[in-house]
């Protein structure tokens, strides 16, 4: 047994256009959008009956995706998006850009907000937290001169 690759990560939305709206301010590219749904759909997840539109998009490496998903049915059951960053479970997903305060411009004119504020640490990163399209939280890291990945 060999791991390959983390394929992508899921979230879910109320609002999909929205949501690939801002991840397109990101910098991501949108590889497509369906709606899921059958028996095998219900058979995976264990929600029988399910019905979700999905858009899948790519970081612009190629190498990491986000698959938005917006339930029609069934209903949604829960909402962790205001959790604080100390909850148990899905924290959040960081994303290295070339300059953190353009990228912040960018978003906050799509409705994100600082969480805390913009940090150095050491001389390697600068980073911040956001609440991105519908509270999801979304970390923001800028690689500096000194810094490794």
């Amino acid at each position: 047994m060999a791991l390959q690759r983390l394929d992508n990560i899921a979230i879910v939305v109320t609002d999909l256009d929205s949501s690939i709206d801002f991840f397109l301010a990101l910098g991501l590219q949108l590889e497509g959008r369906a709606t899921i749904e059958g028996d095998w759909a219900g058979r995976v997840t264990g929600l029988p009956d399910q019905r979700v539109e999905i858009a899948m998009l790519r970081t612009p490496d190629g190498h990491g995706r986000i698959e938005l998903s917006r339930f029609l049915h069934p209903p949604v059951v829960a909402d962790h998006r205001n959790a604080p960053v100390n909850a148990l479970g899905y924290l959040r997903v960081m994303f290295a850009v070339d300059d953190i305060d353009n990228t912040l411009d960018a978003l906050r004119q799509r409705g994100a907000q600082l969480v805390g504020e913009v940090v150095q640490y050491q001389e390697a990163y600068r980073l911040c937290y956001i609440r991105g399209p519908e509270g999801i939280l979304i970390g923001l890291a800028q690689q500096l001169n000194g810094g490794t990945r």
